[in-house]
């Protein structure tokens, strides 16, 4: 069989003197404005690294565009630069999207009729369309070699213009070429750009063109080593998995052109393509992978909730009716509105993502079947934690946990907050000294008399707002005690501390049968004292 050099050599006589005027489909300059027919989208992320707040956000709009319309949302990675690819990061990024509750119906995971999703195992495909390109004309080979190209590189720097290829290897005989490619001299394939852009128009920006035969010079579409570059694998990949709309980052628009370029070249019709504004710092200055927390990963260690990472994504940018905190990802979907993004960059501020993970965490205890998961969390916390000082193993037990998840709610914003030591009496017994006790009040076996027949009368029945009055009530019965010393000697009994939740809410939350057992221990420390 022949090479592609063989086969495409030939083709080089008839087009070597031509001037390639490439007339860009009519379907580029469609309306984007309604979306009409199947709905398929991607996310193409490179396993370069892993996966991070602003590749999130590029998922996350895509998902929900496609579950808007009853799309397909498909998740490809592009691993042709194998130098750059670091291990486990294809694998993370698919976990990333699964734990934040936008998983892809098409993946290297899922598989899918568009297989397969890694461009690694499409290099067959992407030759085919370079080698068609080379036929027809629009693309040629190029033998420069890497010195010489550093070389340009430095003389344009030198005279204070823009690198660019001097597109030398264009008007190469075909003869010459042939000879060269005999001689097994390294080379790469590169597209002819075309002057004379046609304007196309973007979800986002409006109609927008760039004459990049002015300003770049022909980009290499195969690379030495027989690998596609970005702007060849892109374009051939959203062909033949049928993507019907490109939403990604606004860093690619000055792009687009070259790649209409290409799908004109190629006959073919190009998607829909919108342009997300960039996701940046509160200050305006770029989010960057070298800060370091903004990897998924990281915040998912750190027990933020996907579903509050969500939020704050789209609560600080655009494409939405509404825009208010605590949204699900069904709200998300249901308020989406695509032309009401903006081409202002969104301003994160991450400094509020606790308070979003409150609203969340919140929403997750009062769902049954989350909060279970937060109790099978919370107890594994629990025994990390405090292992070796639990005395009661009821605190282990599901009943009990919820019961405090449910009394927190709206106080906290993580569950890891619940076993700091300000919450370490929920677990374990507190201890204090006869010198703290006598420091508060000298009534104290009186006390804890008077509460333990409260909690006798009261039984298992116990409410935050009735304890709250039967509490005062227990104050009035002592002789030389206030109501605030009184709280401050139960909340020293029950916690060990001086400050938290109401004196109250730590009762309900420990039950009858705990308080008892710590104010037995009020009674045993007074008496001795």
């Amino acid at each position: 069989m022949l090479s592609l050099g063989q086969r495409c050599v030939q083709c080089l006589t008839a087009v070597r003197h031509a001037r390639i005027k490439l007339q860009v489909n009519t379907d580029v300059r469609r309306c984007c404005s309604a979306v009409q027919g199947e709905v398929r989208v991607r996310f193409a992320p490179s396993p370069t690294g892993f996966l991070h707040l602003g590749g999130l956000r590029t998922a996350l709009y895509n998902y929900i565009f496609a579950k808007k319309y009853a799309g397909s949302f498909v998740l490809r990675l592009e691993d042709t630069d194998q130098s750059r690819l670091v291990p486990g990061a294809a694998e993370s990024i698919e976990d990333m999207l699964e734990w934040a509750g936008i998983p892809p119906d098409e993946s290297p995971r899922q598989g899918g009729s568009a297989g397969p999703y890694l461009q690694s195992q499409r290099l067959d495909l992407y030759r085919q369309t370079a080698q068609k390109l080379v036929e027809s004309g629009h693309a040629y080979f190029c033998f420069c070699s890497p010195q010489r190209l550093d070389l340009l590189k430095k003389e344009a720097l030198r005279s204070g213009q823009t690198p660019r290829y001097d597109n030398r290897c264009r008007h190469l005989k075909a003869q010459q070429v042939q000879e060269k490619l005999d001689q097994g001299v390294a080379h790469v394939v590169r597209f002819r750009l075309a002057e004379g852009v046609e304007p196309f128009q973007d979800m986002v920006f409006g109609w927008t063109r760039h004459e990049v035969a002015q300003v770049e010079g022909d980009p290499v579409v195969i690379k030495a080593d027989g690998f596609p570059t970005y702007h060849l694998a892109n374009i051939v990949d959203d062909h033949y998995m049928r993507i019907s709309h490109v939403l990604r980052g606004s860093e690619w628009l000055i792009s687009t052109s070259k790649h209409l370029l290409m799908y004109g070249a190629l006959g073919w019709t190009p998607p829909t393509f919108g342009h997300l504004p960039l996701l940046m710092n509160k200050d305006g200055s770029k989010l960057s992978k070298r800060q370091g927390d903004i990897f998924i990963k990281s915040f998912q260690r750190d027990g933020i909730l996907p579903e509050a990472l969500l939020d704050i994504t789209t609560n600080c940018g655009s494409g939405f009716n509404n825009n208010q905190m605590g949204r699900t990802i069904d709200e998300l979907i249901s308020e989406f509105n695509p032309s009401k993004i903006t081409t202002h960059s969104a301003l994160l501020d991450l400094d509020k993502l606790p308070e979003f993970n409150r609203i969340h965490l919140k929403q997750c205890i009062e769902d049954e079947e989350q909060c279970c998961l937060l109790i099978k969390d919370l107890q594994e916390q629990i025994q990390r934690a405090f292992a070796a000082d639990i005395q009661d193993k009821e605190v282990l037990h599901e009943d009990y946990i919820r019961r405090v998840l449910h009394l927190r709610k709206g106080h906290i914003s993580f569950t890891k907050e619940l076993v700091s030591p300000s919450y370490a009496y929920l677990w374990v017994r507190p201890s204090f000294s006869s010198q703290q006790v006598a420091a508060l009040t000298a009534e104290a076996q009186h006390i804890a008399s008077l509460v333990l027949k409260l909690i006798s009368e009261r039984g298992e029945e116990l409410a935050v707002d009735r304890l709250n009055k039967d509490l005062k009530t227990v104050a009035k019965q002592t002789r030389a005690t206030n109501y605030r010393e009184v709280m401050k000697l139960i909340r020293l009994t029950l916690s060990g501390l001086q400050q938290g939740p109401s004196v109250a809410e730590m009762m309900v939350s420990l039950g009858p049968t705990e308080i008892s057992h710590r104010l037995h221990k009020l009674l045993l420390l007074s008496e001795t004292g």
